[in-house]
């Protein structure tokens, strides 16, 4: 552990001023300043009839939703928005403020203030929680000012882009005692935990493989808003690539009241480009097909599924041993191996579960995505959302696992209510650090697997590969500067 992680208790003289006034020095600045803003690290619990005050940091088309989730809910009220993109922070702000008119009385209702600077938003003492939906490049960053600064963490998935900085998040969230939730909420919906319970405690007996999805890049570097661009993107070559690459975009004008020196914080440069980031919003993550801000299909749904996946098997505080190129011929897919033997093939569409691998029924219905197929030795089911009801044979399994409704409807979970509880309670959440971390790591090996373009054992304990010193180098990248964490 460096210095930098270390809180510096006798420092108590810190002050909000001196907080902001490190500006150019980035996240060095918020580690000094955060044990101070609020006292001791860990509060008692909050009285019940006092809301908790919440800031968003990021509010694209996810921080939108979760905007909406918060401001209506009465445990809670937001007091701050941040973003980097003034259209975006001032349209949070007005409904933001426009919902806390319509739930409570004006006597008691406090306006919400927008932020340019998350170090601004946090170095507020009259912020309990934040919650980021910022691009995937500043999640590590952002979660460990937080959580130095005293705050409790609502952290979008993939948490991370390099493992190094999942463990990072893990250790600073357990040294300052925050109460942190990972945004993976497919696993807090009741169908699905439900499939996740019956698997993890050996309703399907061993579980000899599990199906999920990735997509390669083509799917996103095809659609219209990219065709200009065809030339940087270069759809011929790179569409059937996997996993994020290092496009070079052209510039373009930054937009009025974007702040794109900001916006790229931590990354490597990149100059501006519609593509990266524009009003209106053109849809989720748009970043994430570039190496430089996102992680392809970890960013796109796959921390999702992982989440899923590996609850259900029980490893979700562990990992896999072992990742299996498809060019080593042991399988015609890549393939994650546990220590207890379970296979997790990764497949393009649903149909190579049946035509590759034979492994349910040819008139098996799969469909959906944020999860998986689960084949074991008493049958299958699967534990997908938005592809219809929950699918699996024998029918007996259904009565056993007491699940008398196989529709799955994503808007029944309760992962921000569960975050919020914890928040009062000091508890842990359902999808904590350690679970975030893990989730995002899937992603990360099978990126490392296929860039070096080989099989490599793993260590779940130690986080290394005993194989390949290359693989090694993969597991962190550096931060551009002033910011590191």
């Amino acid at each position: 552990m460096n210095a930098a992680m270390t809180p510096r208790k006798h420092r108590a003289g810190w002050t909000r001023r001196r907080f902001l006034a490190g500006g150019a020095k980035g996240l060095a600045g918020a580690a000094c300043a955060a044990p101070w803003l609020r006292g001791a690290p860990l509060p008692g619990k909050l009285p019940p009839n006092e809301r908790i005050s919440v800031g968003l940091i990021g509010i694209g088309m996810m921080g939108s939703g979760h905007l909406r989730r918060l401001a209506n809910d009465p445990k809670c009220e937001v007091r701050a928005v941040c973003d980097v993109d003034r259209v975006r922070r001032e349209t949070a702000q007005t409904a933001a403020d426009a919902i806390a008119a319509r739930k409570t009385r004006s006597g008691e209702r406090r306006s919400c203030k927008a932020h340019a600077d998350f170090r601004e938003l946090l170095a507020r003492d009259d912020i309990d929680a934040v919650l980021i939906a910022a691009p995937d490049h500043w999640h590590a960053a952002l979660a460990i000012a937080a959580a130095r600064s005293g705050k409790d963490v609502y952290l979008e998935k993939p948490v991370s882009l390099t493992v190094e900085e999942g463990r990072r998040i893990v250790e600073t969230v357990q040294l300052y005692k925050r109460v942190f939730q990972t945004g993976t909420q497919y696993r807090s919906i009741p169908a699905i935990r439900k499939v996740c319970e019956f698997v993890r405690r050996g309703g399907l007996g061993k579980i000899k493989s599990v199906f999920t999805q990735i997509f390669p890049l083509g799917d996103w570097i095809s659609q219209p808003r990219c065709r200009p661009y065809a030339r940087a993107l270069d759809p011929s070559r790179c569409g059937a690539l996997y996993t994020p690459v290092d496009f070079a975009l052209p510039e373009e004008p930054v937009p009025e009241g974007l702040d794109w020196e900001m916006w790229v914080g931590p990354a490597p440069w990149r100059p501006y480009n519609r593509l990266y980031h524009v009003n209106p919003k053109p849809g989720v993550v748009p970043w994430s097909f570039d190496w430089a801000f996102g992680a392809a299909s970890n960013t796109w749904f796959l921390s999702h599924a992982a989440d899923v996946i590996q609850y259900a098997l029980g490893m979700e505080r562990s990992g896999p041993v072992e990742i299996i190129h498809p060019d080593s011929g042991r399988f015609p897919t890549l393939t994650l191996r546990y220590a207890n033997g379970t296979l997790l093939h990764f497949i393009r569409d649903w149909n190579q579960v049946k035509k590759l691998y034979g492994a349910v029924p040819p008139k098996a219905r799969l469909a959906g995505m944020f999860g998986g197929v689960f084949v074991g030795e008493r049958g299958w089911l699967t534990s997908m959302t938005n592809g219809g009801p929950i699918e699996g044979e024998p029918p007996e399994l259904f009565q056993e696992m007491g699940l008398q409704n196989r529709e799955v409807n994503a808007g029944r979970n309760n992962h921000h209510d569960n975050w919020l509880r914890c928040i009062r309670a000091r508890g842990k959440p359902s999808a904590s650090e350690e679970l975030g971390h893990r989730a995002a790591c899937l992603g990360h090996l099978i990126n490392i697997a296929l860039w070096t373009g080989k099989s490599l054992r793993w260590d779940p304990e130690k986080e290394r590969f005993s194989n390949c010193a290359a693989a090694n180098r993969l597991l962190s990248r550096p931060t551009r500067a002033p910011w590191h964490l």
